[in-house]
Formats: structure tokens, C-alpha cells, sequence
């Protein structure tokens, strides 16, 4: 009973968020939330840091992942100060790695890649926890069984990569092929359902120029088919069946990463086939062997309302709202776009 509420409760949620960022966010309006001046001009005026949606709703997106994460996790028995050792340590290599990584492939400094970050994580996750365990495992008095935590973890992030979606809808940013050049299914299919950008400092406006273009709304069939498949994986998962829940998790989020490379017009680095797509072809055999090797370890009994329980804590609230914090920070502080300010007293409301 209490699977089928979460569920019927979760799958609400998620409507409501799509239906008002698929509607709002190609707006030129929610590119940036708030702007902070730092230094006086010349001319009277002050240069401000713009902090965007982006950071905002990826932040949003990091804090779902990792209360998913502390769910699942607590469900099988592994108390919230595990998890969030591990969760801490997956965010420090991985969050770093967006970076990096965008600027290996793409040779840019000033951007993300969520791509390179989950390939750099599906590599490090199994010796993450090995090493948690080892360390703050035994110190502690926990362990954490690897096959569960991978297959917790690939079901997080397939949710926490469907909410990010709407942070790239927000700057612009992974958008579609223009819709005038597709194919006649495509053009058929998404009809009235495209995307349409406006603002000169979006980055389909600025970098493919395609301000005011329908262009294939590809952010948001990624956001529901993630979804999508983060509530299947998870229904797996509660079922006990973790192994499948983590093939089923990797092979359709990273296989669908790699075709969906084909209808982005976004730069994904250079030749035909895409350093990201080959990311996530070698992620989908990685979780083939790990499965392999990981095949024959105990779960060990599974009980949600544990999990649900644990999420009540001052301490983790707090912990989560460092997450947050932090990650919107890193994020949602522009470096592309600036800011020209200037203030002045009312008047008449003196």
C-alpha cells in the first residue's frame, strides 16, 4: 500500500513540475533568478554576477537524486550516515567532473557536461563504496552492499538527470535539431509540441542561432523518458530485483543518451559519432560486468517505510540543504552572461 501512495504521489509531482517548465521555461524570462551587483562603473552604474534558473533547477535535480538515493539506500538497511558519506563522495568526484570533462571534449571552461559526469561516476562507483566501506564502514559500524547502492544510485541519477533537463531548458542549452529540417515523422510527431526559444543571451541564441526557431523539444522527452524509467527501475527495485533495476537503470538511460545525441544541434565535440555517445556505450558494457562480477551478493531484507523514516532527521535535513546550497553556487553562477545594474529611490513613496 505504502509503495502504490509514494508512487501515485511521486508520478503527481512530476506532472505538475513538467507541465509548468515545458510551458514557461523557453521564456527569456527565466534565464536568470536573481543578479548580485559587485563593482561600481564609471558611468554610475554597478557590474553584477547573474545566478540563472540553471543552477536553481539543478540544484533542485541533485537534491531529488540524492533523497531518492537516501530512500533506497535506507530500505535495505544502510542508516543515513552511510549514505551520505557516500553520496558526498560521489558529488565530489562528479560535480568537478561536469567540468572537466565539457572541457576535455568541448574545449570549453565556462560549461557543464552532465554526460561526461555520470560516465566518470558509473566508472568510480563500485570502488567508491569499497572504499566507504573500508573506511567510514567500519569506523562507523555500517556497510553498504555494493550491488544495491549501484543499482540506487543508476536509479537516482536517472531522476536527477530528468529534473536537470529542465535546468538546460532554462539556458537554452542541449536543444534539438530545428523541426523545419527534420525528417517527416519527426515534424509529424512534434507538431505543436516544440520548443521555442526567446532571449539574445540563451545559448541556442548566442551559440547555434535559433532565437525563435521550433526546434525538437528534446530536453523534455528526456526529462519524461528518465522519469520514466526511474519509476520503473525503482519499482525493480523495491521488488528486490536489483541487479535488473540497475541494467534496466544504465543500459536505457545511457543507451538513450547515445541516440539522443542524433537529434541534438547542440556541439558535442568533434566527428560523427560523439565522445558522449561512446561514454555511454562503454557505461552500458561496464554495468554488464559489474553485474556480472556483483551477480551472486545478498540483499538482505527490504523494507521502504525504513527508508521513508530516515529521511527525518535535523541532521540530514541540514545535509540536504548543503547539498542544495552548494550545488547552486557552483551552477547557477553565471560566467557566460553578465549584468549592468543600476538603483534609484521612489519618490513619491517617501
Amino acid at each position: 500500500m505504502i509503495v502504490s501512495v509514494m508512487f501515485l504521489a511521486v508520478i503527481f509531482l512530476l506532472v505538475a513540475y513538467f507541465w509548468w517548465g515545458f510551458r514557461v521555461l523557453p521564456g527569456e524570462k527565466w534565464q536568470v533568478v536573481a543578479s548580485m551587483p559587485v563593482a561600481r562603473t564609471e558611468q554610475g552604474e554597478w557590474s553584477g554576477i547573474n545566478f540563472t534558473w540553471y543552477g536553481l533547477l539543478s540544484a533542485n535535480a541533485y537534491l531529488v537524486a540524492v533523497v531518492v538515493l537516501l530512500v533506497l539506500m535506507g530500505a535495505v538497511g544502510v542508516p543515513p550516515v552511510g549514505t551520505a558519506i557516500l553520496a558526498a563522495a560521489m558529488l565530489c568526484c562528479c560535480v568537478p567532473a561536469s567540468r572537466l570533462v565539457a572541457r576535455i571534449v568541448e574545449k570549453k571552461s565556462n560549461t557543464f557536461t552532465v554526460g561526461g559526469a555520470v560516465f566518470v561516476g558509473i566508472l568510480i562507483t563500485p570502488f567508491v563504496i569499497a572504499v566507504v566501506n573500508r573506511t567510514a564502514g567500519e569506523l562507523l559500524a555500517f556497510h553498504i552492499p555494493i550491488m544495491s547502492a549501484c543499482a540506487a544510485i543508476a536509479i537516482a541519477y536517472a531522476f536527477g538527470e530528468g529534473l536537470g533537463r529542465l535546468a538546460c531548458i532554462s539556458f537554452g542549452c542541449c536543444y534539438g535539431k530545428p523541426l523545419a529540417s527534420s525528417s517527416k515523422l519527426l515534424k509529424r510527431l512534434f507538431a505543436g509540441r516544440s520548443f521555442v526559444f526567446f532571449g539574445s543571451t540563451k545559448k541556442i541564441a548566442y551559440a547555434g542561432g535559433m532565437e525563435a526557431i521550433e526546434v525538437i523539444p528534446i530536453q523534455a522527452v528526456t526529462a519524461v523518458f528518465y522519469s520514466v524509467c526511474g519509476l520503473i527501475s525503482a519499482g525493480m527495485y523495491l521488488s528486490a530485483h536489483h541487479t535488473s533495476a540497475f541494467l534496466f537503470a544504465t543500459i536505457t538511460t545511457q543507451g538513450w543518451r547515445s541516440f539522443s545525441e542524433t537529434l541534438r544541434a547542440d556541439y558535442r565535440g568533434e566527428g560523427k559519432i560523439s565522445a558522449y555517445q561512446i561514454m555511454g556505450f562503454i557505461g552500458v558494457i561496464y554495468a554488464l560486468a559489474v553485474s556480472y562480477v556483483l551477480a551472486g551478493e545478498s540483499t538482505g531484507a527490504l523494507e521502504l517505510s525504513a527508508g521513508l523514516k530516515s529521511l527525518w532527521s535535523p541532521a540530514l535535513i541540514l545535509f540536504l540543504q548543503g547539498i542544495w546550497i552548494t550545488i547552486f553556487l557552483y551552477t547557477g553562477r553565471s560566467t557566460v552572461t553578465g549584468a549592468t545594474l543600476s538603483f534609484h529611490v521612489h519618490r513619491d513613496r517617501i
